[in-house]
């Protein structure tokens, strides 16, 4: 840096992970991997990957690629090992991208842990998950505003978020969200006072069916929620006013659609 210059440059981070599984012998099998920067994977026979970012968080500047390819036939469960956190940006914006494909009659749980934005985060988020014939997935999206325990409360941020599910060509859930100060607000319009967000979406046959097995856990006090099932499609959306009656409730809701436990590194 010249010594007359006053601008700082700040260290940036940059991570790709991505991985890949075949059905062998009836059971899925890791069949590539790739990772470099600060973006890992952790990917185990038998159909579960694990991926983490090492850098302890996003701010301006920082890019993470996740990337994951589930062969014909495998049933793979994809989570983070960690809530990831979006911290305030001195400038330029952190870019986030999820690519998934998952290949004819595979399906894929894509069970990320919740993102954390901070006071002043900017952030562009885009995730999409691409199904082959007869493929069916189910995902899930939360969005925590700062830390409650800690007393933060947000005010100013820019996050935007683009979600995507298709087969081939053709969309089947599209989802477009911009959070900024006007819409962190009590405003009906915008989060009506809610500090954790939440979207579950279940592509697949039996979408109805699922729906009315899921009515009892979307009860609780603590959490508001709605849901819906048109076309082979089950959408739940989720509002609370903190991060863990969210959580709490998220759990049942992804454990009843399972028919399973949730990978361990969602112990609650």
């Amino acid at each position: 840096m010249n010594a007359h210059s006053t601008e700082l440059r700040h260290q940036r981070s940059a991570g790709i992970a991505r991985a890949g599984y075949a059905l062998r012998r009836g059971r899925a099998q890791v069949q590539a991997l790739h990772q470099c920067g600060s973006a890992k994977a952790i990917a185990l026979d038998g159909g579960e990957v694990v991926f983490l970012n090492t850098s302890g968080g996003l701010t301006g500047g920082d890019v993470l690629e996740y990337g994951l390819s589930v062969g014909d036939g495998c049933r793979v469960t994809a989570t983070t090992q960690t809530a990831e956190r979006v911290y305030r940006s001195a400038s330029g914006q952190a870019r986030m991208g999820v690519t998934l494909d998952v290949g004819a009659g595979a399906h894929l749980d894509w069970l990320p842990q919740e993102t954390i934005l901070f006071q002043r985060a900017r952030a562009r988020r885009r995730t999409q998950i691409t199904l082959a014939p007869g493929a069916t997935c189910l995902s899930v999206e939360t969005l925590v505003m700062g830390r409650a325990a800690m007393g933060e409360t947000l005010s100013a941020l820019n996050f935007h978020d683009l979600r995507m599910i298709r087969r081939g060509d053709t969309p089947l859930h599209i989802e477009a969200l911009a959070l900024d100060g006007a819409r962190l607000g009590a405003s009906s319009a915008g989060l009506d006072g809610a500090r954790a967000v939440a979207t579950v979406v279940r592509v697949g046959p039996g979408a109805e069916a699922a729906l009315e097995g899921l009515r009892p856990a979307l009860t609780d006090p603590d959490c508001r929620a709605a849901a819906s099932a048109p076309d082979g499609r089950l959408v739940v959306r989720l509002l609370a006013r903190d991060g863990w009656p969210l959580r709490r409730c998220l759990a049942r809701i992804l454990t009843i659609l399972r028919g399973r436990a949730l990978p361990r590194v969602w112990q609650i």
